[in-house]
């Protein structure tokens, strides 16, 4: 799936049935469901699931779990908008 694929499918009111977790987890946010992304994340127990549970802390407030997870992924703590760093997931996730 490409990058104009997964944000044109945001307009379903259900995602692709072959995301993986972490994709489901984006798309889910990026149709402000943030429970439901934090679900699939924590669900995902690898550094692409970390991340995605990284962002979600930071967009929730929540800057010191944020940092946590950012660590268990790899990541340095993003500074970046939040649609930027959603953005710099899903086109790696999609790679």
């Amino acid at each position: 799936m490409k990058l104009h694929d997964f944000r044109d499918s945001l307009t379903s009111s259900e995602p692709p049935s072959k995301l993986s977790r972490v994709l489901m987890a984006l798309w889910w946010d990026a149709k402000q469901d943030w429970t439901r992304a934090h679900e699939c994340a924590q669900q995902e127990e690898t550094s692409e699931g970390a991340w995605v549970h990284a962002y979600l802390h930071r967009k929730e407030g929540d800057q010191n779990n944020a940092a946590y997870w950012y660590g268990r992924a790899g990541k340095p703590v993003c500074r970046e908008p939040l649609e930027t760093e959603w953005l710099q997931i899903a086109q790696e996730l999609l790679k």
